[in-house]
């Protein structure tokens, strides 16, 4: 049995309306990426208690904080990100989750070796303060930082190897890095640090983003896989369909629900019961 949850902003800027076409769509958990157009590292008091005052309202709970911590330059002051972290956190807190996306950071040019040792330094750091604050890190393989390729990956998960930074697998991230039968390849040493799965697929021909199981990001097999290994956690619903920025995407209500199907379709034919 797994959960599906939905990044609200891919549906649309205002709060109260991603609520509602979740609520429609039967998804009863929520990724908070930004809401009116505000990012969840910003949030002001009056806008985290609107929040949780419309969260009651449709009944939907906080699967994940989607912050931007670790999409900065690697040489930036890790204070920053130290900072934003505990803001982040008590953010998380207040809104009923200790589970906080972060990035492994962009490198000052090539992702060498040394840029890999920094990496790894700044996420420790992060995650003893996510020790410290009884927080849960998800580390996501987003294009062009550090932890991009699965190779570098799990560089960064074994050197790090605590509880507290578990993997966020995007399939989709993988493809445009470049990584063809990801999950042939790779799921006997990522797997164990699987935390959190983003549902998002796309083709290796041309990059294009698709819904689950249209492109080449092995969504099938990895359904499978998770299902057998007994993973019991989040799919997460991140689908960029109209378009994919720095720090966000946008698929509108239509294709949110395309997104849902699509990935309902793939659980029913892996033999997956959604809790």
């Amino acid at each position: 049995m797994m959960k599906i949850s939905a990044f609200g902003d891919e549906i649309a800027v205002d709060f109260e309306e991603q609520l509602r076409v979740l609520r429609e769509l039967d998804i009863s958990l929520i990724d908070i990426r930004a809401a009116w157009g505000v990012n969840c590292s910003l949030f002001t008091d009056e806008q985290i208690g609107r929040i949780n005052e419309l969260r009651a309202r449709y009944d939907i709970a906080v699967s994940c904080m989607g912050s931007p911590i670790g999409k900065s330059p690697i040489t930036d002051p890790i204070a920053i990100e130290c900072e934003r972290l505990k803001t982040v956190g008590e953010t998380a807190r207040q809104l009923g989750t200790k589970n906080v996306r972060l990035f492994s950071f962009y490198p000052d040019g090539d992702a060498d070796e040394a840029a890999i040792q920094q990496s790894i330094d700044r996420l420790g750091t992060l995650t003893d303060i996510a020790a410290g604050s009884d927080l849960q890190l998800l580390l996501e393989n987003e294009k062009g930082v550090v932890g991009d390729i699965p190779e570098r990956c799990l560089q960064l998960m074994r050197a790090i190897d605590s509880p507290r930074l578990r993997f966020i697998w995007d399939p989709a991230n993988f493809v445009q890095c470049g990584a063809v039968n990801q999950v042939d390849r790779f799921w006997d040493e990522l797997h164990p640090y699987i935390g959190y799965i983003h549902i998002k697929d796309a083709r290796l021909a041309d990059n294009s983003v698709t819904v689950a199981g249209a492109g080449d990001g092995q969504l099938p097999q990895l359904l499978t896989r998770l299902r057998e290994t007994g993973y019991e956690g989040v799919l997460s619903l991140e689908p960029h369909l109209l378009e994919a920025r720095h720090s966000s995407g946008f698929s509108g209500a239509d294709g949110m629900a395309a997104a849902v199907g699509a990935l309902r379709e793939l659980m029913a034919e892996a033999g997956i019961a959604e809790g």
